[in-house]
């Protein structure tokens, strides 16, 4: 057995692209939490009577997408438009910014009172993956993504960081889109075909479907492996360390 195939994964494979808030990091439930606060308090304001933000509007419209995109995308399916306004809106601004900033203000609250958990299996594997020579890179939707991971102690296992900063300063586009998928590819120096990318997202797995990657695993933390296969997840396990020993 290779060390590819101890992995799990197909022996063409030379770099893993890691998702970090649900796959590496058990962050997903923190903003979703925020996630929730923010648009019920939006709702109840301008909409009362309206339902409640629930997981399945997460998962279907905002996880692993940009912060302002989510925003757009739940508003919408509410038949809710407003305007875009800057990023310099405070929190309680009736804009797609205003309401991007009071999500991140209560995720950093959040992660300032409570630290970063990570989850043992998925740090296992990462190491497991560094141990057989194979490159990694985090590519995450968070503007806060370097903070992550240097609280959930992952940096030194990471050789490279595609995150909402970088996306931003770069212009590209959010998942479902694969621009942040492929710009972490670009950075390891490996063709998609050589890359695998680890989502816990449906917007994520249909990004790395899009850009043509390698492999794709699902990682089903909320229940939607039926999602994440009709994605175009190649396989979908519930935690990576399922991976270990596994042929691809």
């Amino acid at each position: 057995m290779t060390a590819r195939t101890s992995l799990g994964l197909p022996d063409s494979i030379r770099a893993c692209l890691f998702d970090l808030d649900g796959v590496l990091t058990r962050t997903a439930t923190v903003h979703f939490a925020a996630w929730k606060r923010t648009f019920d308090g939006f709702l109840q304001a301008h909409e009362p009577g309206a339902p409640e933000f629930s997981q399945l509007d997460y998962n279907r419209y905002v996880d692993g997408r940009p912060r302002a995109d989510g925003v757009r995308e739940f508003l919408a399916s509410r038949g809710i438009t407003l305007p875009e306004g800057s990023p310099d809106d405070p929190p309680d601004t009736a804009t797609v910014q205003g309401i991007a900033s009071r999500k991140n203000e209560l995720v950093l609250a959040e992660l300032a009172e409570h630290g970063v958990e990570v989850y043992p299996g998925s740090v296992d594997y990462l190491r497991a993956v560094k141990a057989a020579g194979i490159a990694t890179a985090v590519v995450t939707a968070s503007a806060n993504g370097e903070q992550v991971m240097g609280a959930a102690g992952l940096a030194d296992l990471i050789d490279a960081r595609i995150d909402g900063v970088v996306a931003a300063r770069d212009n590209l586009r959010g998942k479902p889109q694969p621009d942040t998928f492929l710009a972490g590819a670009r950075a390891l120096g490996v063709e998609p075909a050589e890359a695998v990318v680890f989502e816990d997202a449906l917007s994520g797995v249909a990004a790395g479907r899009a850009g043509k990657f390698g492999f794709v695993v699902g990682v089903d933390r909320v229940g939607q492996a039926e999602g994440l296969a009709e994605q175009g997840a190649d396989v979908v396990v519930q935690d990576l360390a399922e991976l270990l020993g596994r042929n691809a």
